[in-house]
């Protein structure tokens, strides 16, 4: 447990950061050793973090969704640090960090190689990617922004799947997955800089839920990927249409008009996904939906989505999901029903 002063917690903010993780993080830290102790009225309350924001300009900003931001510090004034953290930026798809706030890239590159820890939340971890912290080594984020790690930092080891991702053995550099994956964060963070117990008490009173599933079940088997192969656009269309049916792959090859080896060589490379992976990711996506919005039997959306073994079936469903079929519509049916 963290004793006497609070642990002083720099959360960086830009006018790209998402509002409501930069706000939640500042709430949820600042509540750590006093919110649940005020609320049981059993133990002595005691401040343990101090989040303040920081940015490289003390000056009031607006933030993703014109949300006002006013800085405490500016990272101009070099204040020393022991915990950094960056949360959700609001970036798009294809959008990098290039070129942006060099000042605070330099910041917590100097703040981590003299002891920091640097913990990032979503796409915060792509304002670190930038710094080159992350090169040679593991990190999340949201699984939407795979191919961003895969086009724009190729060093980077890039996982799609855990809620949280440690980059180095000690623990001082932590990227978190999806966008409230920043929950699981502050609740790592609680833990590690003051207890255990501490964090349980904040995840009870902010009903906060680690998702130790990681991001798999979260995440769509199907994103488009733009690429110029016009036949393999066509592939991919016809398999739109078609994909619960048998012999799907021959008769997709047949489709295309090439040799069979030049077809599924050139579906790999502009795709990214052999033509039979892809089949399965339709398949499933379909298997989830009827999860989610049908009482239809397992067995029965087995058939649906073009499988005949039910046992198969639930081996694919939870190697590409991370839960079984059961444990998926119990999940997200209760959300789609509301």
């Amino acid at each position: 447990m963290a004793e006497g002063a609070p642990i002083k917690v720099f959360i960086v903010a830009v006018p790209e950061s998402a509002g409501s993780a930069l706000y939640g993080m500042l709430d949820v830290l600042g509540s750590a050793g006093n919110l649940w102790q005020a609320l049981v009225r059993t133990e002595p309350e005691r401040k343990l973090l101090q989040p303040v924001i920081i940015s490289n300009t003390k000056r009031t900003f607006r933030c993703g969704n014109d949300i006002p931001v006013s800085p405490a510090c500016s990272v101009r004034d070099n204040p020393e640090a022991e915990i950094i953290i960056v949360p959700e930026l609001w970036l798009g798809p294809d959008e990098d960090m290039k070129g942006r706030y060099p000042e605070i890239m330099q910041w917590i590159k100097k703040s981590y190689k003299g002891g920091a820890y640097v913990y990032t939340a979503c796409s915060g971890s792509i304002m670190l990617a930038e710094t080159g912290l992350l090169d040679n080594r593991k990190a999340t984020s949201h699984w939407g922004y795979e191919n961003l790690f895969k086009n724009c930092y190729p060093k980077i080891r890039f996982q799609p799947e855990p809620n949280l991702a440690f980059a180095d053995g000690h623990g001082r550099l932590v990227t978190a997955g999806g966008t409230t994956s920043w929950h699981d964060l502050a609740i790592h963070i609680i833990s590690r800089h003051c207890s255990p117990g501490e964090a349980a008490k904040i995840a009870k009173a902010y009903l906060l839920k680690w998702h130790d599933e990681g991001q798999a079940p979260y995440t769509s088997l199907v994103i488009a990927r733009p690429h110029a192969d016009s036949i393999v656009r066509g592939c991919e269309s016809w398999l739109a249409e078609h994909y619960k049916e048998l012999n799907c792959v021959s008769r997709v090859v047949a489709q295309a008009g090439i040799a069979e080896r030049s077809i599924k060589r050139r579906f790999k490379s502009a795709t990214g996904k052999s033509i039979i992976e892809h089949i399965q990711n339709l398949r499933i996506e379909q298997a989830k939906h009827l999860l989610e919005t049908s009482n239809e039997p397992l067995d029965e959306i087995c058939t649906l989505v073009g499988y005949e073994e039910a046992a198969f079936f639930r081996r694919l469903f939870k190697r590409l999901t991370g839960l079984t079929p059961g444990q998926y519509r119990r999940m997200f049916k209760p959300i789609m029903t509301a």
